[in-house]
């Protein structure tokens, strides 16, 4: 298994599993503030932290399958060449974005939070390592885009090859 689809595997895992725990966490909250007649004082916030690493780390695997929301109008009416090239230009500005404000902003973000000691309220954590999933989820989105402009797409609908599927002819001298 080549690590792209290791990094798919992964991430589909443990955003299920996230989900998982979130939806738990939810049925708790109402739960108790319906039947029992007090919420639990830290399934809002656990909420709300889930929601963020399952929001980003979702995104991250839906980039990855190239299953994410496109305009693609103009797209289906390029040459095969040109929409190789428009694949390379997107894939490079996704990139840029991942690097300057998920992991660089992202970074620099949980830094000053971990320096400043910051925690969250009802769970007592480091805000910082809740705001960990920004770089993280950059590097994830980096690898996806620099992996589609290495190996690009043959057409719009198959899936993304892997390395070995791709002729030795069109493999990158890296």
């Amino acid at each position: 298994m080549t690590i792209r689809k290791q990094l798919d595997h992964f991430l589909a895992t443990f955003v299920t599993i996230l989900m998982g725990i979130l939806v738990v966490n939810v049925l708790w909250q109402v739960a108790s503030r319906y039947l029992v007649g007090h919420p639990s004082p830290f399934t809002d916030e656990l909420a709300g932290f889930l929601l963020i690493w399952v929001g980003l780390l979702g995104a991250t695997y839906i980039t990855g399958k190239k299953e994410h929301l496109a305009i693609d109008l103009l797209h289906h009416k390029l040459s095969p060449e040109k929409k190789t090239r428009v694949n390379i230009l997107i894939n490079v500005l996704i990139a840029l974005f991942a690097l300057s404000v998920l992991v660089v902003g992202g970074t620099n973000l949980v830094y000053i939070t971990l320096r400043l000691s910051q925690v969250s309220s009802a769970l007592q954590i480091p805000v910082g390592y809740i705001y960990l999933v920004l770089p993280l989820s950059g590097l994830f989105i980096i690898y996806y885009s620099v992996y589609d402009i290495v190996y690009p797409q043959t057409d719009d609908h198959d899936q993304v090859p892997e390395p070995d599927q791709v002729p030795q002819h069109e493999r990158p001298n890296l």
